[in-house]
């Protein structure tokens, strides 16, 4: 296979097979971010994309059972070319049985609800979406080019064409002043779109982009572990009529938090009571630890 720049993939695809099938994101304007940066964004031909599947199936055989197809918001490319590509992974990996990528509300809203269910038919388990807050407040700070609407109009429409969601939330990502909006929006927001999946991400900044100049400046303040941890409280105590997986799949959070929703969430706020009696030396430092 053959990889360009800095290659992402969730957590949860960690035993996929990645082929890039985009290099880059063509938003890149979120303010937290500090991936893809240099790179030009481009969609790779399909013939190129089928030579990278040729190259796995030669080193791996017929094993592949999981296919992730990165880089950012890889469902930009047209439908006929991503149902090409995905139809053509089954045939060379016959034991696959999920397929996944990219996609944020933005870019999702530009596909009619029969090309999602193309995708779907061609192989489309899964879309990992970042939508971060479900505060319009945030939203906008965060520069996600998508408002709380258009991630619930998004939502739906990948629901409706029976494809997986796995949304992910950013605990912080309002700061101490927009911590209990954040919270509460959020949970609203995923009440609406009932995803597959909700998993939590800490709110961290990264030198060169526009948060940690704010960060610097002190007009954004960072939460400290246990105010992280009230808002993670806040957000689940409000999660209602969702049939979800809540996970913590990743190092930036200070807890392991993770459950189904609905009959696993009083565990869930009693796992974070127990955190919160714990002194903040217990957890990294806000601001230092990296991913």
């Amino acid at each position: 296979m053959r990889y360009e720049g800095t290659v992402y993939r969730p957590p949860s695809e960690g035993n996929s097979l990645v082929i890039q099938a985009t290099i880059g994101c063509p938003h890149n304007k979120c303010s937290f971010c500090n991936m893809y940066k240099g790179t030009q964004f481009r969609i790779r031909s399909v013939d190129e994309i089928k030579k990278d599947l040729q190259m796995a199936r030669e080193y791996h055989g017929n094993y592949v059972e999981t296919v992730f197809f990165a880089d950012g918001n890889t469902i930009l490319m047209k439908t006929k070319d991503l149902v090409e590509i995905f139809d053509y992974t089954r045939a060379l990996f016959p034991k696959v049985h999920r397929i996944t990528i990219y996609g944020s509300a933005k870019y999702i809203l530009l596909k009619t609800i029969n090309e999602l269910k193309k995708l779907r038919d061609a192989g489309l388990n899964r879309l990992h979406s970042g939508m971060e807050s479900g505060d319009d407040q945030v939203l906008k700070l965060l520069n996600k080019g998508a408002a709380a609407d258009e991630v619930i109009r998004a939502a739906e429409m990948l629901k409706r064409a029976d494809i997986e969601v796995s949304q992910y939330i950013m605990i912080g990502a309002g700061g101490k002043k927009m911590s209990r909006n954040h919270a509460i929006n959020s949970a609203k927001v995923l009440n609406r779109c009932n995803p597959d999946f909700i998993r939590l991400r800490t709110f961290m900044v990264f030198p060169r982009t526009p948060m940690y100049d704010l960060y610097k400046n002190k007009t954004f303040q960072l939460l400290t572990p246990h105010e992280a941890l009230e808002e993670t409280k806040l957000l689940i105590h409000h999660l209602e009529g969702i049939n979800s997986t809540l996970l913590s799949d990743h190092i930036s959070n200070y807890w392991n938090v993770e459950g189904k929703l609905p009959e696993d969430k009083t565990q869930m706020l009693k796992e974070l009571d127990y955190a919160l009696t714990l002194d903040d030396s217990n957890f990294r430092y806000p601001s230092r630890a990296q991913l």
